[in-house]
């Protein structure tokens, strides 16, 4: 069974996001993949994601209240067929980690663009909803 990792700096905002939208549509298409999220950083640590990743994920039909933030040193990293970074920053801190297979999400249909983190900037809520419901879509194609 393939799985994916979503990665981004506190795990509260998009890769929660990218986590909820995989799962969906995993559930949606009956698909043998598993999808979770993780945050590079240890600040948010057992937090839900925050309300404007909630609201937006609502919006669109999907309910992530349930996950929770973890920190990515509570996996086997190396378990994952592939790894989403969710910027730039992230991408790198991960392949300093020796990690293979990491790809940043804007390079499934966004020449490469760093998703916006929504803990810092809220007012670009569609877009970040727009990046991963196309880029979740792209990634979840090259693995089923």
């Amino acid at each position: 069974m393939h799985s994916i990792l979503f990665v981004c700096l506190g795990n509260i905002c998009r890769s929660p996001l990218a986590e909820g939208y995989a799962k969906y549509m995993i559930q949606k298409h009956n698909l043998k993949l598993q999808a979770y999220s993780a945050g590079l950083s240890r600040y948010h640590n057992g937090e839900p994601p925050c309300l404007v990743s909630q609201n937006l994920a609502r919006k669109n039909g999907i309910d992530i209240s349930s996950l929770y933030s973890q920190h990515i040193s509570e996996f086997n990293l190396k378990s994952f067929d592939l790894i989403i970074a969710m910027d730039e920053s992230n991408k790198q801190e991960l392949l300093g980690m020796g990690l293979n297979g990491v790809k940043k999400l804007g390079e499934f249909g966004f020449s490469s663009k760093d998703v916006a983190d929504l803990y810092y900037e809220p007012h670009r809520a569609d877009e970040v909803w727009e990046m991963i419901r196309i880029g979740v879509s792209k990634i979840i194609d090259t693995l089923v």
